[in-house]
């Protein structure tokens, strides 16, 4: 006799007990997230920025033969060398495509004397009074509520070699940074022809390679100056070095790094970061998020014949690389959302140091940051994705305002409210993002519509607040989503 496998209780086989697989809850009430569909407007801009341009951007700037911000002091170089000079030229290409767009583009210098009398962690690398110039032009918004929102993308364009106190030696600074000051200028290139609600902020700093000395003076300028500044898109070392015989470059990604627990949050916020399990869900990672979903829609793995190439972001978890720092930092220190774009293999023999060519057969390598070993196409990819960031937030109607959970109750499902952006008019839907606790990024979506301009927003969703991470954001008709607020 056949006995079903189960137990042998006095002598009488049972059948062991049968359960039905029960799925987690997760789904319920919403789909999957998807990308948004590209904006044909956006789309028809990506297209202009062109590695040509790329190349003789950084060949220019290559060619000032030094641009250490210490230069700036030394009256001995020789006609059109320097970091002054690069200065003047990056305001000149601001100008001209102010110029190209009718004079959309305000063009400002940030002139400043870092002396090292009043301190600072930097005074090692300055060791005397010296100017800085930062350089960035502002595209205003249409809208006169939503103009207030503002997004900046930036590089640096001072460079240096082996001795970061050498103000006279080569340092061509190809990649690290011309190559992040090209995607800027490529930016504001591509996105003055467009007109968005809110406004745009291109900018080429200098003294990064000081101790961030530029970027931190911009940031607490525009933390001073009330600055509404949602997002900031640093770019530094994104040529896609190309050193002959690596094998291990990837050129279809770029690296993403962003602060988890905010460097400028205060002790009561953190009790609360902590307390609600946030560690992972700071604004500058959800600025992070939202890049990868950008590149997700405009740069698809798969598409019709002639479509863009697939790109994607990489998003790693961590404020910068190891032993290093990048210009992002700043606006993090001045509590804004700031993210760094970097590539995704770094050849050292190429950064920090001088330029030595070995004799012809010789197994040396080449040391320097020399423009031979930037890939132009890779930095019109990155230009591209940094572009379709900013036009994205731009164009999107902000973020939804005061999201928050319904805790007072206990309950399965999750009871969420919010206010409209301000600005916001009746056609702005949001969408509800949640995710499992452990997942890097948003997995499921429910999409719901106010209704009324301004109005307050109540949605319930049957999965458990105990269980996954929930967040709002807002999208316009055209399907400009902004950022991520959790609640």
């Amino acid at each position: 006799m056949n006995l079903v496998p189960g137990l042998l209780l006095c002598g009488l086989a049972l059948a062991a007990p049968v359960f039905a697989v029960q799925q987690p809850d997760f789904s319920l009430g919403g789909g999957p997230a998807v990308p948004a569909a590209p904006d044909p407007a956006i789309a028809r801009a990506l297209t202009t920025i062109q590695a040509a341009r790329i190349q003789q951007t950084i060949d220019t700037l290559v060619r000032f033969g030094t641009r250490n911000t210490l230069s700036s002091m030394e009256t001995d170089l020789p006609p059109g060398q320097g970091i002054n000079a690069a200065a003047d030229w990056i305001a000149g290409q601001f100008e001209a495509i102010s110029k190209d767009c009718g004079g959309c583009l305000e063009v400002h210098r940030d002139v400043f004397t870092a002396d090292p009398a009043a301190g600072g962690p930097w005074t090692r690398r300055i060791p005397r009074p010296t100017q800085l110039t930062n350089i960035y032009a502002i595209l205003r918004g249409t809208d006169p509520v939503q103009s207030k929102r503002m997004y900046l993308v930036t590089g640096h364009y001072d460079s240096r070699n082996t001795d970061v106190l050498d103000d006279h030696g080569a340092a061509p600074g190809a990649n690290d940074d011309a190559s992040g000051v090209a995607v800027s200028l490529e930016c504001a290139r591509a996105l003055s022809k467009l007109h968005f609600p809110a406004t745009l902020v291109f900018v080429a700093v200098a003294g990064e390679e000081q101790g961030l000395v530029g970027s931190a003076h911009l940031a607490h300028l525009a933390r001073e100056q009330n600055w509404q500044l949602e997002a900031v898109l640093n770019n530094d070392i994104v040529g896609g070095n190309t050193t002959p015989g690596d094998t291990l470059q990837l050129k279809d990604r770029v690296r993403v790094f962003s602060e988890g627990v905010p460097s400028a949050a205060t002790p009561a916020q953190l009790k609360r970061i902590f307390a609600l399990g946030e560690e992972n869900d700071s604004p500058s990672r959800e600025l992070a998020r939202t890049v990868a979903d950008v590149a997700r829609g405009y740069f698809p793995a798969t598409g019709r014949k002639g479509s863009e190439p697939a790109f994607s972001a990489f998003l790693v978890f961590r404020p910068d690389r190891y032993l290093r720092g990048g210009d992002h930092s700043s606006f993090n220190h001045e509590g804004f959302a700031a993210v760094r774009f970097t590539e995704w293999r770094e050849d050292f023999n190429h950064q920090h140091q001088n330029v030595v060519l070995p004799p012809p057969g010789s197994d040396a390598p080449i040391k320097g940051d020399l423009i031979q070993f930037v890939d132009f196409d890779y930095v019109a990819r990155v230009a591209r994705l940094n572009a379709a960031a900013l036009a994205t937030l731009a164009g999107s109607p902000g973020e939804p305002q005061n999201v928050a959970i319904d805790a007072h109750k206990l309950e399965n499902g999750t009871t969420l409210h919010w206010d409209a952006p301000e600005g916001g008019d009746a056609d702005v839907r949001y969408e509800v993002l949640w995710r499992q606790t452990t997942a890097p990024d948003w997995q499921y979506e429910l999409t719901s519509r106010p209704g009324v301009a301004g109005a307050h927003v109540e949605l319930t969703v049957p999965v458990s607040k105990d269980n996954v991470v929930f967040g709002v954001r807002a999208v316009d008709v055209a399907g400009h989503r902004s950022l991520v607020v959790v609640p």
